[in-house]
């Protein structure tokens, strides 16, 4: 019982206290501690682990396929042998396991050649390229409460525009960051107390830096949702100080350990790398969680909870959405989708969905656009009253 008490007790020093009536401080310990708490919350009830478990079942297939079209974005620029580094680090807290499957990996991608396939080959293999980054979105939508899809014509332009810029940004980044640190005029600064402290410290720092872009721009472009940037830094750094000190300690548990090796023997490899990518995996849905709950606090209660909405907020959200499709309408617009609609309410989107819908059926509004994923009035505005919405 007094168990019970003290856990009482600090749930409810957690949740009860109102936010806007403490100190700036004490507000912001306390929402960092409820962020905290909310995202423990999930990673128990299995969803995130299931995800992440799931995007690695797709990474091992379509691991290669990946990088060989990333690879051969980097031969266009003439940058492909900056390539090889990249790899190289995200496996290093494998230790010389990593680096033997590396070096598999990479020998698999030069063998890939994309000229000399046929045309299905390249359906393919831009098929299963494809299906990693929708497996992805599925997740991050899954966080953010997004029950609506990209089309498939928006999935294939931002996916490959995804393709064909992300590699060239990560390796120009890790290449400008490796040049500045290799400059002879950086050496000859080093070469003086303060200044060498600076730099020891900026080699530590521009690592993070860069993990921390590039987790904040799979949050901002990923999801198929608005994400404040300011949310998307929150969950990429957090995301990226897990993924250093991740990397840390599974080189110390797992790869030090001489057990896997003992029980899978010529399997130990493999095993290895599963868990390395289940680790990553983890820490990018982590971060998208933070991100989530940073930008939307109104989800933040000690029990996950469907968001339901009353009868007079669906009533005045139900009149919200046809006066924002009206006011695109005249305004010149082509219809608005799910996400515009929802964007600027506040309302959940899975909560919004279940009320456009109603008006969809109720005969009010209708899809369109080539993907289906816009809605327009059915009926002319004019003659349309608010009762008959209500």
């Amino acid at each position: 019982m007094a168990t019970i008490g003290l856990g009482a007790r600090i749930t409810g020093a957690i949740w009860e206290r109102d936010l806007k009536q403490a100190n700036w401080p004490v507000a912001l310990a306390l929402h960092v501690v409820r962020v905290v708490y909310v995202v423990l919350r999930d990673l128990r009830d299995g969803q995130l682990n299931l995800r992440a478990m799931g995007l690695v079942y797709t990474t091992l297939l379509s691991a290669v396929p990946l990088l060989a079209i990333s690879l051969s974005v980097l031969k266009g620029f003439g940058v492909h042998n900056e390539f090889a580094p990249v790899i190289y680090d995200f496996l290093a807290p494998m230790g010389d396991q990593g680096t033997e499957i590396a070096d598999k990996i990479l020998g698999f991608v030069e063998k890939t050649r994309l000229g000399i396939l046929s045309s299905v080959g390249v359906v393919l293999l831009l098929y299963t390229v494809l299906s990693v980054m929708q497996k992805i979105e599925d997740a991050l939508n899954h966080i953010w409460h997004v029950t609506e899809k990209r089309s498939l014509s928006r999935r294939f332009a931002d996916y490959l525009s995804v393709l064909l810029i992300g590699p060239v940004l990560v390796v120009a980044s890790t290449g400008l960051s490796g040049a500045a640190m290799n400059n002879t005029v950086i050496a000859t600064l080093s070469q003086f107390e303060p200044i060498d402290a600076l730099i020891r410290l900026a080699a530590i720092l521009v690592p993070l830096l860069l993990a921390v872009a590039a987790f904040s721009f799979i949050y901002i472009f990923i999801p198929n949702t608005k994400v404040r940037p300011g949310a998307a830094l929150v969950g990429g750094f957090t995301a990226a100080i897990l993924w250093k000190v991740g990397g840390w300690a599974f080189a110390v548990v797992v790869v030090s350990s001489g057990k896997y090796e003992a029980v899978y023997s010529a399997f130990a490899s493999l095993i290895v790398f599963m868990l390395w990518l289940y680790t990553s995996w983890l820490i990018l849905m982590i971060g998208a969680s933070v991100a989530f709950y940073h930008q939307r606090p109104e989800y933040l209660a000690v029990q996950r909870e469907r968001a339901r909405l009353s009868a007079r907020v669906k009533e005045k959200l139900a009149l919200l959405i046809m006066q924002k499709v009206a006011a695109d309408l005249y305004a010149g617009g082509v219809g608005l989708g799910l996400r515009e609609l929802t964007d600027d309410t506040g309302v959940a989107s899975d909560a919004a969905a279940a009320v456009v819908e109603a008006l969809e059926h109720a005969g009010f509004l209708v899809r369109a656009g080539a993907g289906k994923d816009r809605y327009l009035p059915v009926r002319p505005l004019d003659t349309t009253q608010l009762i008959d919405i209500v």
